[in-house]
This record gives C-alpha cells, sequence and structure tokens, in this order.
C-alpha cells in the first residue's frame, strides 16, 4: 500500500475532523452541538477551540450583536447595496460588502486591542506617554474613540461597559481592560477640552481585549458581526429592486478637475 500522507499532510487542521457518517467539530460529535449550543459558543469554539458559557458568553455574544450595522452610510453596507442592483447574487453583494472591510472602516477595533496591551503593559502613570508614542506611529487618531456622526455619546459603547462591569462583578472577567479604556477616554477629554467618548470599536476591544483576544480576531470578529447587517441590507435592497444604483441619485454629478 502506497503512503498518502504527502497528500493528507497538505492540510493540517484541529477544527474538523470527518468521514462518511461522521463529523466532530473541535473533538465534539456535530449532533451533539446541535440544538445544544448557541451561536455564539460556536463561533468561540471554532474559532479559539475553546468553549465559552456564563459572563464571559454574555459579553462575546454583547459584542457580535452591537456591532451589526451602522446603515447605509458605512461603506460596507453601501458597497454590498449597490452590489445588490448589479444582477448579482446574495453571496456576491455580501462578499463586496465585506471586501471593504480594512485598517481605516473595520479595523480600529484590532488596533484598539493593540493600544489597550500596550497601555497595560506599561502600567496607568505612563498612559501619557504611551497615547504619544502611539500617534508618532500611526497619526493623530487614537483608535476606538470619537465618532464623526454619533455625538456627543456612541449609544453602543456605554451599554457594553456596563455589561463589562457586571462580567468584572461576577469574575468572569478582570475589568483591567475596561479602567484602561475609561482611562483615555478621561485623557483624550482632558486633553482636547470636550469629551471625546469611546465608540463602538473602543468598547468591542475592550470585551475581547477582556476575553484575551489577539488584536487580528477583534478585527476577525467585526468583521462576522457586520456581515449580519451587509446580509439585512443586500437583501433589503434586492427586494426594493433598482438597477445598477450609484453612491448618488442620478441628478447628482461629480466634480471635474481639469487638468
Amino acid at each position: 500500500m502506497s503512503d498518502n500522507s504527502d497528500v493528507s499532510d497538505w492540510w493540517r487542521t484541529r477544527i474538523i475532523d470527518m468521514e462518511p457518517g461522521r463529523i466532530h467539530l473541535r473533538g465534539r460529535p456535530v449532533q451533539e452541538l446541535i440544538g445544544n449550543t448557541g451561536f455564539a459558543q460556536m463561533i468561540w469554539l471554532m474559532v479559539t477551540g475553546e468553549e465559552i458559557s456564563g459572563g464571559r458568553e454574555t459579553l462575546f455574544e454583547a459584542a457580535l450583536v452591537a456591532a451589526v450595522d451602522h446603515g447605509p452610510q458605512a461603506p460596507s453596507i453601501a458597497a454590498a447595496r449597490m452590489a445588490a442592483t448589479c444582477g448579482i447574487g446574495l453571496q456576491s453583494a455580501m462578499a463586496t460588502g465585506l471586501n471593504m472591510l480594512g485598517d481605516v472602516h473595520g479595523g480600529a477595533g484590532e488596533q484598539a486591542v493593540e493600544l489597550y496591551r500596550l497601555a497595560e503593559e506599561a502600567g496607568p502613570d505612563a498612559l501619557p506617554r504611551v497615547l504619544d508614542d502611539w500617534r508618532a506611529e500611526h497619526g493623530k487618531f487614537i483608535p476606538g474613540f470619537g465618532h464623526r456622526f454619533h455625538k456627543p455619546v456612541d449609544p453602543r459603547a456605554p451599554r457594553l461597559l456596563e455589561l463589562v462591569d457586571a462580567a468584572a462583578a461576577s469574575g468572569a472577567v478582570s475589568g483591567n481592560i475596561a479602567g484602561i479604556g475609561r482611562a483615555i477616554e478621561a485623557h483624550l477629554a482632558a486633553e482636547r477640552g470636550k469629551p471625546v467618548p469611546m465608540n463602538i470599536d473602543g468598547a468591542t476591544a475592550v470585551i475581547y481585549a477582556e476575553l484575551g483576544c489577539p488584536p487580528p480576531l477583534a478585527r476577525g470578529f467585526f468583521g462576522l458581526s457586520r456581515s449580519v447587517g451587509i446580509l439585512a441590507h443586500a437583501w433589503e435592497q434586492m427586494q426594493q429592486g433598482g438597477r445598477n444604483k450609484g453612491p448618488t441619485p442620478p441628478a447628482y454629478r461629480w466634480t471635474f478637475d481639469p487638468e
């Protein structure tokens, strides 16, 4: 019998083991998971290989719920809606929207987790230096704080922080990252002489950092959450109809800059 390990070893995974009539996900028979495991629990199990429950599960699901949508002005949603009028399928419209998520739109959560980790390592007295160093390397914006639309407060952030506080009180998480987030918020307000409240990216980043997620997972989970809104808007646009809709109504034109 020939050794075909060079083929079977081409892809290696701890996520799924499968043969005809049997599917195990992270070592659990799929039939045991179905009906007994919530979707948020399943996401966590698949991605991390660990189970999540109690206050930690509540936080994770809350973060996923909070970031599902931000309306057609969000580039990811707008792109999906425009794509849906171009004659492509629903999944292609979703992919169009998801592909809009990058460092600027959708990446702030990952960056905020990185910043929180740096502040945690440096200690509370070093926060001004940490923020100055961040600006020197990344520019003037502090990820996770301030919002061009929601002023003076992003309504999602306080609720998420309430849930973090409750989880910390029960011992599910430490609450240390929430304290760092609030310290950054207070520092920015004192620095600028006006409130610079934590936004959805900063608040979900608090949760993901409290749960021990590496920074890239914060962006991944945001994309997973936002895909719900992308699906909803793409499907709604398909029901509404429309053909080849662009970013503005046809009566509006762009500005032409002559050479």
